[in-house]
């Protein structure tokens, strides 16, 4: 009888043993995303025949052929490498239009708001420059995550806003995401208008 019981609480010494190895059980790994290594930043000021200027990415290619059809001082600007083009449209203000311009920038930001996990708007204030206006920036499954509109409230309106060439999918897109939105503040912030009225 006590061989019994030596001979299970042996035999229940060694499982515990083995139960508590450090081996553990092989599970998928999750699907996972390529690294991006992103270049150094460089900028170059555009000074189109147009009021205003501003500074870009010389990694990214300015386009204003298709643009002239519609009005000669909207471009694009594209990042061929991250699939990505930042449409930019430039109105002069009509008498008693800023209000309107606003709104339609607004109501364009807000139907995001179905398919955005959050909106973070950022207000901007440049007095020396004249330049005034607000960025929204999207999180979540949205088709477009950085827009903005700027303004001297008198004379000129310009508005911004980027999108990928495919399939949102803010897990991948995120630190392209957030390495272009440093592009599209330096431009914010480097907005001029010609005639500094």
């Amino acid at each position: 009888m006590i061989n019994l019981k030596h001979s299970v609480l042996l035999n229940l010494i060694v499982v515990l043993l083995f139960a508590c190895s450090e081996e553990t059980v092989q599970s998928p790994r999750p699907k996972g995303y390529m690294r991006i290594d992103f270049p150094e930043k460089s900028y170059l000021k555009h000074e189109p025949s147009c009021p205003y200027s501003f500074e870009f990415p010389l990694r990214s290619l300015i386009d204003t052929n298709l643009s002239r059809v519609k009005n000669p001082c909207w471009l694009n600007i594209y990042y061929p490498q991250y699939g990505a083009t930042m449409h930019f449209t430039y109105t002069p203000i009509k008498r008693d239009s800023l209000f309107q311009y606003i709104e339609d920038a607004r109501k364009l930001a807000m139907k995001h708001t179905v398919r955005a996990d959050d909106i973070n708007e950022r207000y901007y204030e440049n007095v020396a420059h004249n330049v005034y206006g607000i960025a929204y920036e999207f999180e979540g499954n949205v088709a477009s995550n950085f827009q903005f509109f700027m303004t001297d409230s008198n004379q000129h309106f310009v508005r911004g806003s980027l999108y990928f060439n495919m399939r949102p999918n803010p897990d991948s897109l995120s630190p392209v995401i957030d390495y272009i939105s440093k592009d599209m503040y330096q431009l914010i912030e480097t907005l001029e208008w010609k005639d500094k009225s």
